[in-house]
C-alpha cells in the first residue's frame, strides 16, 4: 500500500482538470475551516481552568456593581434619615444647641472648675464607702 492510497481512504479520487475539482477543492476548505473552528471549541470546553477564570472574573465583577449599588443605597438611606431628624427636631432645640454651646466657650474657666469639683465630690463619697 503507498502513501496516496493510505491518505485519500474514502476520498473519491478526484479527475485532473475535471469541471468538479475546483468544487471539490473549495468544498474541502470549508470542511477543513468548520473542523478546525469545531477542534478550538472543543479545546475552549475542556479548558477548565480557563473557564473558572473567566467565571471568577464575572463574579466579581457582578460582586463590584452589587457592592456599588448596597453603598448608594445606604448614603440614599442616611440622606433620608439626616432629613427626616431634622424634620422633625423642634426649631427652637437646635438654636438653644447652639446658644449653649457658644455659653460654654465663653465660659471656660467656671465650667472646668465646677467638673473638677464634682469629680473630687465623687471620689471623697467614693472612699469614704470604701472605708466603712
Amino acid at each position: 500500500m503507498n502513501d496516496d492510497a493510505r491518505t485519500n481512504i474514502g476520498t473519491p479520487a478526484p479527475t485532473p482538470g475535471g469541471p468538479d475539482s475546483a468544487e471539490l477543492r473549495e468544498q474541502v476548505e470549508r470542511t477543513r475551516d468548520e473542523l478546525g473552528k469545531t477542534v478550538e471549541a472543543l479545546a475552549a470546553k475542556a479548558d477548565v481552568k480557563a473557564q473558572v477564570k473567566e467565571k471568577a472574573a464575572a463574579v466579581k465583577d457582578q460582586a463590584a456593581e452589587k457592592a456599588a449599588l448596597v453603598s448608594d443605597q445606604i448614603r440614599e438611606k442616611a440622606g433620608d434619615a439626616a432629613q427626616l431628624v431634622k424634620d422633625k427636631t423642634p426649631d427652637p432645640l437646635p438654636e438653644k444647641a447652639d446658644q449653649a454651646a457658644t455659653a460654654a466657650r465663653a465660659n471656660r474657666t467656671p465650667l472646668l472648675l465646677v467638673a473638677a469639683a464634682v469629680v473630687v465630690l465623687v471620689l471623697v463619697r467614693r472612699n469614704r464607702g470604701h472605708r466603712r
